[in-house]
């Protein structure tokens, strides 16, 4: 899979390059046109190009990209100051800087001159003493876009301001935005203020069910509609083409909808979309305002770059569009994602971060000018963020649902391939075209064709397979979303139906073919029509311009083929062309199979034995406590640290039920997490209370941090839940206390006690004000080094700080988890990691309270980390381990078992071949025999659930069948090693007992027969002798109704069986052997046909007396 993804993202990249050099000249011709500018020609960019506009091209690309980064001009509703960062003088000013800053308010009066603002002027001429030292203060921090926004007054009018700055290259550019009278502004600097503005969203957001991206996205809108004001709220999505959709919108009345509205690439362009990745919100007051020129200092080395800045103007054609939609002003919000699979690794220096895409943006448009302080937009950014992450877990969880419906999908393909290769896949149900999205599917298959759904005609169909044949000989397929694009001269013949293709080569002249007709097809809006009489403006950016843009983009283009769909068309291409490569191969290997398979099925079941042996040496003997209860909830495993503890024997423990165990509080914590665990979602860390018994009753209930662990059984079907936990009691004890306690708290905080956990405190504006000697001692970091730093991004951060965390989801909730605090909400332990000043990565519970003074007022947060005990983490650790066995052992019988059908299918082929031919008896007698060998074979791969066998709760597979059938196939299955050791099978059936016809589980039966005689031939001596003797007996149950006793004996010479395999078959040994578990097996088969094993050693030999009961056909 990850080539697949590899290659997607290089086709993206080039696909981001050449949309580039597009938006590019679309930008230049807007320009230079003017007024004649006609936007509807954008969508005939892309193939107006040729090698003699080349040159220009890349001129034009160039000034475009330099122009996007390095613009001179800014939105008039605030203004810019950039200094030397080491002089703190001016270098770079927007004209209307002077005024702005220096204009003396009507209400206070003023005494002399006021100082001019220009290149060279100190920061301290600008703004107030107190300012001008909280500048300073802000940029001795490496990260100093955390401490946004910073409030400033201006030396000479007194007005406030709100500082935001960022870095560039030799300088840093502070954005000034006036604090409007009406607005209470924030007095202090850092962003645990601004999240506080976003707390009900954030709440709305995190309480939502997974499984539905679209009410996520309803919520979103939602909420910024109620938080921002605007007349509009949108959710773009942008699809891997790079093109957009409306996907969720709400509005004001009166206004025209654009939900689902699809627009083409341009309108956004790479540009302005890999600027969103650098700063996540972007506001425009006033489309039509005036922009407003910086002013550089000519000797300074760098051109400053304004793409950090909060009030860089907008570029192009973007300003008409919005009047266009009758938009002037507009607010945007980035939806960024992690990009990839797995977790990663922890971060460090030498490990990348993964990579990050732009999902969509959230868009507020608004009819007349609006301005959102920058507190509101900094809280409308951390929302943004949260919501980013809800959209990865639901993007994740609709893979996951995808890719288990296409392994669903696999799976039944390649039964049928089975049982009909290949024709299977395209005339049953279901058939190859629910693999993957499609309108349609086609296999070309010894020069004749099937067809399903909609599909090229049969000479196009001929025509494509050679085309690929001819112009893509080095590969085994291809994909595309169009024909056209890929070069297939008959495309546009083909219409509108189809576009897309998926091809994949089975032979040389064999192929399998999915179709997909035009993107268009699937795209409704509501907004796309409108009065035959009313005219759109084709020199204008509109709305509908752009849906018209889409569609002439899309036209003769399909959907994108996914990379986890082409991983799974890949996937059944291998498997059609192993099936096709198995239907050469010799019956000879048949005994090789059977023999692997054995081998493989015993070194499984002596693999697994081993690590039950160990789970159980470990859950005994743990130094943490450790319970497990069957799928009903009551106990079957109570160690010796739990009975310490609660003082309840296991004897007395066991077989109660969990719940009567419990105190009344964790009830239904507990029934929650049984109920999960049970359905195979297993929860981590969640604490609940046990009772104590006896002459422990006294000392109150124990506290446990516990793990639950779904025991499953060999088809993955929880069976039960083991119960993993630490004892808390004494550290709850302490934080109870310590939580009750009103006021300073510093007592206990630097209190040296091993019982203390490790803390940490913050203010109410987010600075760190405490950090224990147990936090000094697990981070490496002394208590002066971290106080009066900003714990959300100096002490815990993903980049420049003391403690990084993993990424940018855990920086996230760590900013909900103290927003939730300082709110007075009730605070749950969340899963939390950092790294440590050396690199080691911890991993703890992280749990906050709010800190509150005399007067019950919050004054900040309190946090704790609760660790897993050395002992626990071993624990874990084995268990980790031996699971990883387990799984690697299932892996390998699966693998197994997967691989034999393979050839096993084309053993059934070579057989049903041979039966069209003309066969003698003899020949056809052996044929069936042979078959009821393989139908054996295929009935013990389907064996994955032993528990099913040794628990008698196996559904038999009832049929009519002789005693002659089943002889002769088990018997077969003896020769090879008879023969090997000289050793004669004789039997005295006679012909009655051969052909009388018993109603039962033949294929069981036969597999008995068979494993009982090959133990019997592996223990006689060679040149000894089997003798094989069977007898039955009829009982009339009614008049109509018989039932046949038969019994087998199989007397073998030579000393016998050994007593250690017996005691195994009987279960009266712990000890595991191979023979010892196919015997086992062996007689739970017999016990579920009501029958019973004996075996009977007299002088120089031995035999196996096997009784089963039938029914009388």
């Amino acid at each position: 899979m990850s080539s697949s993804r590899s290659t997607s993202r290089a086709k993206h990249g080039a696909r981001v390059i050449a949309q580039t050099i597009v938006d590019a000249k679309l930008h230049a011709d807007f320009e230079e046109s003017s007024n004649t500018f006609d936007y509807s020609s954008s969508v005939h960019v892309r193939s107006s190009g040729s090698d003699s506009n080349q040159p220009r091209s890349d001129k034009v690309t160039t000034s475009y990209l330099h122009q996007i980064q390095k613009g001179k001009f800014i939105q008039p509703f605030g203004c810019l100051v950039a200094l030397d960062e080491k002089s703190l003088k001016v270098i770079a000013y927007s004209e209307n800087a002077s005024e702005m800053l220096t204009i003396t308010s009507h209400a206070v009066p003023s005494v002399g001159d006021h100082p001019v603002l220009g290149i060279g002027t100190d920061l301290r001429a600008i703004c107030t003493s107190p300012s001008a030292s909280a500048l300073q203060k802000a940029l001795g921090f490496n990260e100093v876009s955390l401490l946004n926004p910073i409030l400033v007054h201006c030396k000479t009018s007194g007005k406030p301001f709100y500082a935001i700055l960022h870095r560039v290259t030799g300088s840093v550019i502070i954005d000034f935005e006036p604090v409007k009278p009406s607005d209470v502004p924030m007095t202090v600097a850092g962003p645990l203020q601004s999240y506080k503005l976003a707390a009900k969203a954030i709440n709305r957001l995190q309480s939502l069910p997974s499984g539905s991206m679209e009410k996520l996205c309803d919520t979103m809108v939602q909420e910024v509609f109620e938080l921002t004001g605007y007349d509009r709220v949108m959710a773009y999505k942008f699809h891997d083409d790079d093109h957009g959709e409306v996907v969720a919108e709400i509005t004001k009345p009166g206004h025209e909808p654009f939900l689902g509205l699809h627009y083409p690439a341009t309108d956004i362009p790479q540009a302005a979309r890999f600027l969103f990745l650098k700063n996540k919100v972007r506001m425009i007051c006033d489309c039509r305002a005036k922009n407003v020129k910086v002013l550089q200092d000519e000797s300074f080395p760098f051109d400053l770059t304004l793409c950090g800045s909060t009030l860089r103007a907008p570029h192009g054609c973007h300003g008409q569009f919005m009047e266009n939609m009758n938009s002037i002003a507009s607010l945007v919000m980035a939806v960024v994602i992690n990009e990839g699979d797995d977790e990663g690794d922890i971060p460090n220096a030498s490990v990348p971060q993964k990579r990050k895409r732009l999902w969509g943006l959230v868009v507020c448009h608004h009819a007349a000018p609006r301005f959102v302080p920058f507190p509101l937009r900094y809280a409308c950014e951390f929302l943004a963020q949260v919501f980013a992450i809800h959209v990865s877990k639901e993007l994740e969880l609709e893979r996951q649902i995808l890719e288990k419906n296409v392994l669903r999908t696999q799976t039944l393909l390649c039964d049928m391939l089975m049982r009909d290769a290949p024709l299977g896949i395209m005339n049953q149900s279901p058939n190859v075209m629910a693999l993957v999205k499609c309108n349609g599917a086609a296999l070309l298959y010894n020069n004749k064709i099937w067809k399903l759904g909609i599909t090229p005609s049969d000479y196009y169909l001929r025509d494509i397979a050679s085309w690929l044949s001819m112009h893509h000989t080095e590969t085994t397929g291809l994909s595309t979303d169009s024909l056209y694009d890929a070069g297939y001269p008959g495309a546009l013949a083909l219409g509108d139906e189809v576009c897309g293709m998926a091809a994949v080569k089975i032979t040389a002249d064999d192929m399998l073919f999915w179709f997909r007709s035009h993107t268009a097809a699937e795209v409704r809006w509501g907004g796309a029509s409108h009065e035959p009489d009313a005219k759109d403006d084709g020199t204008k950016m509109h709305p509908r311009l752009s849906f018209k843009a889409f569609l002439e983009v899309v036209k003769n283009r399909s959907a994108p083929w996914m990379d986890f769909e082409m991983d799974a068309i890949h996937s059944l291409q291998l498997i059609l062309r192993n099936t096709f490569n198995d239907t050469k191969v010799s019956d000879l290997r048949t005994t090789a199979i059977h023999s692997r398979i054995d081998e493989l099925s015993l070194d499984g079941s002596r693999e697994l034995e081993a690590v039950t042996t160990e789970m159980v040496r470990l859950i005994e003997t743990a130094t943490v406590p450790i319970l497990a209860v069957d799928s009903d909830g009551l106990i079957n495993g109570w160690n010796g640290k739990i009975s310490e503890l609660t003082g309840l024997s296991m004897e007395a423990a066991i077989g109660k039920h969990i719940l009567t165990l419990l105190e009344e509080t964790s009830v239904d914590t507990v029934k929650r997490m049984l109920h999960l665990a049970l359905e195979g979602e297993e929860e981590k860390n969640i604490e609940f209370e046990i009772k104590r018994h006896q002459d422990k009753e006294d000392m109150g209930p124990v506290c446990l941090i516990v793990n639950a662990c779904a025991s499953k059984d060999l088809e993955q079907n929880v069976v039960g839940v083991c119960f993993i936990a630490q004892d808390i009691t004494c550290q709850k004890t302490m934080m109870d206390k310590f939580t009750k306690i009103e006021g300073d708290y510093r007592a206990i905080i630097q209190n040296p006690n091993a019982l203390i956990p490790p803390m940490f405190g913050t203010d109410d504006f987010g600075w760190c004000c405490e950090w224990n000697s147990a936090m000094e001692k697990l981070s490496g970091w002394k208590r002066e080094e971290i106080v009066d730093k900003m714990l959300l991004g100096e002490v815990f951060g993903t980049h420049m700080s003391c403690c990084r965390l993993k990424n940018q989801e855990a920086f996230v909730n760590l900013g909900v988890a103290m927003n939730n605090a300082m709110s007075g909400r009730e605070s749950e332990k969340v899963p939390f990691g950092f790294s440590c000043r050396n690199g080691k990565y911890i991993e703890c519970l992280l749990c906050m309270s709010k800190k509150v003074d005399n007067e019950g007022a919050i004054t900040g947060v309190f946090c704790f980390l609760q660790l897993a005990s050395p002992e626990l983490q071993q624990a874990l650790h084995l268990q980790r381990l031996t699971e990883q066995t387990a799984l690697k052992s299932l892996r390998s019988l699966a693998y197994m078992k997967r691989q034999v059908r393979n050839p096993l299918s084309g053993i059934i082929y070579y057989h049903k071949t041979v039966e069209q031919t003309e066969l003698g008896e003899e020949q056809k007698q052996l044929l069936h025999n042979s078959r009821q060998c393989q139908q054996q074979l295929e009935k013990v791969l389907g064996d994955s659930d032993l528990d099913s066998i040794i628990d008698g709760y196996l559904d038999l597979e009832m049929m009519e069948f002789t005693i002659q059938d089943v002889m002769v196939a088990a018997i077969s299955q003896a020769i090879v090693k008879s023969k090997e050791k000289n050793i004669e099978i004789l039997h005295n059936l006679s012909e009655d007992k051969w052909s009388e016809v018993l109603y039962g589980d033949r294929l069981r039966l036969q597999q008995v027969i068979a494993d009982f005689l090959l133990v019997s031939v592996n223990f006689t001596p060679s040149g000894g002798i089997v003798g094989i003797t069977v007898r039955s007996r009829e009982d009339h149950l009614a008049e109509s109704v018989r039932l046949a006793h038969v019994e087998f004996r199989m007397c073998h010479a030579g000393s016998g069986v050994p007593e250690e395999l017996l005691s195994q078959m009987f279960e009266t040994s712990s000890e595991t052997s191979e023979e010892g578990v196919s015997l086992l097996i062996s007689r739970k088969l017999v016990n579920l046909m009501n029958g019973e094993i004996q075996y009977l050693r007299e002088a120089g030999s031995s035999t196996f007396i096997i009784s089963m009961e039938f029914a009388v056909a």
